[in-house]
């Protein structure tokens, strides 16, 4: 049968079903062409935080890593917690969004590397490796906990280290697990355990090792980090390309190497009580150790603002802020910014 036989109301109906099947199809062909064309996502982008001293709320989220500024992540029981924000130092603590959530973060030279837990159906944990732009250029899917991200001056090689058993360094029996990755040639380091460790002159070999902590030289090669066995702790200088770490001293947890590459910062244990580490910074040249003017418990990485300033966070309630103190053993602790870890600066 013909639609020119039908009867006119029959011919009417289907035309009209006709015109809508149309619309549908092109209304799906257009959405399915945005969504091929649109660019990823940051991982877990979010809007801008609010403020730690000043609002900016509805201000849109940075599109590229800054340089010669102070980077951290927000801290607090409130929604805004884990976002990384952007702080320019002396500004008084006006944040600006960089649309990241991370666990722990840092960049240097065009590289970024947020380090996150997935807790959905399943807890899986990952470190995302972002360009410039911040978008992402590598994932990595990992166990445990993130605790410390550092990235080398130059950009190229990128850090991690992920609690895989118990969630502390004061914890009974716990286990951390560092690995690097070369963003140039992508090689992957997922376990430090990887490389031949040398203590007196000899390989040194252990059920209990574990290392965290990582901080790079500026050849991108000589690397520091800690290991840790029979209940001590070391100072360990690393090379990449052969694979073999050295210990320099004992005592010594969560190195950041100065920016002039002389100099290094750490905690130290003083004792076994709840809070027992301090800082000090060792001068590579000389062997010599300096203790900070910052009295209180310190149980981080510290990180340089510059070379004369050591920044750190430090635990206060159910949050966490940002302190500075002279790298040369003078002066006193400052408050630096509030409700925030992780300080990096670009």
């Amino acid at each position: 049968m013909s639609l020119s036989t039908l009867p006119v109301r029959a011919r009417v109906a289907i035309l009209a079903v006709a015109v809508v099947l149309a619309g549908t199809v092109g209304t799906v062909y257009v959405l399915r062409a945005r969504a091929q064309a649109a660019p990823p996502a940051p991982p877990q982008a979010t809007g801008a935080p609010p403020a730690a001293g000043a609002s900016q709320a509805g201000a849109p989220p940075l599109t590229a890593l800054p340089t010669g500024e102070l980077m951290v992540v927000r801290a607090g029981p409130g929604s805004e917690s884990g976002q990384v924000i952007v702080v320019e130092p002396g500004d008084g603590g006006v944040p600006r969004s960089t649309g990241l959530h991370c666990k722990r973060f840092a960049a240097a030279a065009g590289t970024g590397l947020c380090l996150r837990v997935d807790t959905g159906l399943t807890t899986s944990s990952e470190a995302i490796v972002l360009d410039r732009r911040l978008r992402e250029v590598r994932r990595i899917p990992l166990s445990g906990i993130p605790s410390r991200a550092r990235v080398s001056a130059s950009g190229r090689m990128a850090a991690w280290t992920f609690f895989v058993a118990g969630d502390s360094y004061l914890s009974v029996g716990f286990s951390t697990r560092a690995g690097i990755l070369d963003t140039r040639t992508g090689t992957l380091v997922k376990s430090l355990e990887e490389f031949t460790l040398e203590k007196d002159g000899r390989p040194y070999r252990a059920v209990d090792l574990n290392y965290w902590g990582v901080t790079f030289a500026a050849d991108d090669d000589r690397f520091y980090a800690t290991a840790a066995s029979a209940g001590k702790t070391y100072l360990v200088q690393g090379d990449f390309t052969t694979r073999r770490m050295r210990v320099l001293r004992e005592n010594a947890e969560c190195p950041s190497l100065s920016p002039d590459g002389a100099r290094v910062v750490y905690k130290k244990r003083m004792g076994d009580s709840s809070d027992p580490w301090r800082l000090y910074v060792l001068d590579l040249r000389s062997g010599r150790e300096t203790a900070l003017a910052e009295p209180a418990n310190v149980d981080d990485q510290a990180a340089w603002l510059d070379d004369r300033t050591v920044m750190y966070s430090r635990l206060r309630d159910d949050s966490s802020d940002v302190w500075q103190v002279p790298a040369d053993g003078s002066g006193e602790p400052r408050l630096l910014l509030k409700d925030a870890y992780s300080p990096i600066a670009t």
